[in-house]
Parts: C-alpha cells; structure tokens; sequence
C-alpha cells in the first residue's frame, strides 16, 4: 500500500499510524504534541518521482479503442506488440479524438512509425537497470544493507506532484562531504533519462520564497536562471551526454519519443504546460503545444497552466490556451 495516493483525480490522501518508537507505537500522551499537532508514522511505501527527469517508460495505460476489443487493459509494457501498432498510427480512427495543433501533429508524425514501440522499450530497461545499479553501488560503497542504507530528499517549491508522489532530487545519505551527485543527475550525465524541467521545481538547494507567485522570474531573465544551482549543473550534464553520444543521445539509434509525449498520446490528452526557452532572452512563454520548437529538451523549461496567471502578472507574455 502507498503511504500518499490519489484514488480520484485531484484528490490526495494519505495512511498513517501512530509514530512509533523502537518499532511500537508510542503512548497517546507523548505523540500528541498540542492540541492540533500529532506525531504519526507512514502506512505504507511513499512513490518518489525525480525532479527534472523524464525516463523512458517501460509499461503505460493504452487508450480504449471500441474496433480493437482486444487491446490489453491496464499497465502494458511497452515491448507488447499493441504498443508497435499504437505508436504507428496513434491517430487512427476509433480512438478518442486528440485534438493537436498542425505544427505538432507534423512534428510527431516524423518520429511515429512502426519501430517507435521497440526503439522506447529498447531504451526504458537500461535507464532502469542504471537507476538499480547506481543504488546497489552506493549500498556497497557505503558498506551497507538494504535495511541500513538510507536517502536523502531533496525538495522543490511543491512537495507532491499530481499522483500524490513526491517530488524530490534524490541522492544516498552521507554527513561527509563530498557527496556525489543525486540520481537525477547522475542519470543525465549517463544519458539515461531525458530532461524534463518543471517549474517552479528548479533548484531544491536554495532558499525557497514563501511564496509561488514570488519565485516567478523576471521577465527576459531566462538565461540567467538557466545557468543557476541545480539546474545549470543539469543542463550541462544533457549537454555533455549529448556530445558523448550516451544513452538516449547515442546517434545510431536516438530516443524517438520522449515520455512525456508517449504519456499525452495514450491518455489522449494533448500538453497542457506552458513552456519557456531558457536558451532564449524573450519575455515569452510558448504556448503547450509548441513545445517542440525549442529544439534542445534541456532549453525547455515547463509551466504548469495553473501557474501561468502568475507569470502574466510579472510581465511575462502568455497566449491563451
């Protein structure tokens, strides 16, 4: 069972138990703290999502089709062959309409055929056996056991995302310093998993503002906040991968499409986050679905639409939906 989850859109809900002590659940009168404050413990497994990264997926929800009964219901990996005949034509008639702008539908259209399934499926298993290898390493290396080894999290501005994951840059607990760098990163810098900057979860490791509306940059200012913290280290970690020819960037056989893309095409639900070109100095956030005409995905710095408002109140200047 999940300690947070979301059983409905748009509601979140959690599982706890009295905290606990040495295993046993701690008297009433020391885990009440006051009159509205109360010690607990987590029932069940918390989800992690990693801040700034996007991994190939290896299994995700097919849409409906009424003419294709036969479909596989649920998670399907993605290697299933109903995943070769979607991603070849997942505008074919029968599935709910997705209703695209010309410009994406064109620019999707060039990366969609019959080797789209296996190219991410062939790409999805390494990104997460590295992510095991990387945690099996930092095990050994810290001469620990599964049992001892702990994390440290990392948080953004939001501490869940919709999914009632948490949002986090991820790393092994260490009290020395140096410490290597998180698993986001890490994975950036193998060319494991793409880059996928969500505002305003950019940089966990400075001081957060109090609140939202007051972390909107200003306008123009694109560039300067590109080459700040954790996000400046990220994108030059996608740039070097890229030059290196690793992973998801290797030329003989590139990621064709980007999860995100595999996401909004099954769920049939076309992008809904603005996005802002951090290699650019305009005053402008693109619409959703022009995504794409930010050609380097570690330039792409994403808005979520419930946030857009804020940035139009700064000054930004932000087409309607």
């Amino acid at each position: 069972m999940k300690a947070i989850e979301q059983p409905v859109p748009g509601i979140t809900i959690g599982h706890a138990l009295l905290a606990r002590s040495g295993g046993e659940a701690e008297p009433v009168d020391k885990l009440v703290h006051d009159g509205d404050t109360i010690n607990i413990a987590a029932d069940g497994n918390f989800g992690v999502r990693l801040l700034g990264v996007d991994a190939p997926e290896v299994s995700f929800e097919l849409p409906r089709n009424p003419s294709l009964p036969d479909l596989p219901k649920g998670f399907v990996k993605i290697s299933n062959p109903a995943w070769t005949t979607f991603l070849a034509d997942p505008f074919a008639a029968g599935f709910e309409p997705l209703r695209l702008r010309a410009a994406l539908h064109e620019y999707l259209l060039g990366r969609l055929d019959e080797t789209t399934a296996r190219n991410h499926a062939d790409h999805g298993a390494p990104a997460t056996q590295a992510l095991k290898d990387m945690i099996s390493a930092d095990i050994t290396e810290q001469g620990l056991t599964g049992e001892t080894f702990k994390l440290r999290l990392a948080f953004g501005q939001e501490i869940l995302d919709r999914y009632g994951r948490l949002l986090c840059y991820v790393n092994r607990d260490q009290k020395v310093a140096p410490r290597p760098a998180p698993y986001n990163e890490r994975l950036l810098a193998g060319g494991h998993v793409m880059p996928y900057f969500i505002w305003p979860n950019v940089d966990p490791f400075v001081r957060q503002e109090n609140k939202v509306a007051q972390a909107v940059p200003a306008p123009g200012s694109a560039r300067e906040l590109a080459e700040k913290g954790a996000l400046g280290h990220a994108r030059e970690s996608v740039r070097q991968a890229r030059a290196a020819g690793l992973g998801l960037w290797n030329p003989a056989d590139p990621l064709k499409l980007h999860a995100f893309e595999l996401r909004y095409l099954a769920g049939r639900r076309a992008p809904d986050r603005y996005v802002l070109d951090l290699s650019d100095s305009s005053s402008e956030l693109l619409h959703p679905q022009s995504y794409h005409r930010i050609p380097n995905a570690e330039d792409r710095l994403f808005v979520n639409a419930e946030h857009a408002p804020l940035w139009a109140e700064k000054g930004w200047s932000v087409p309607p939906l």
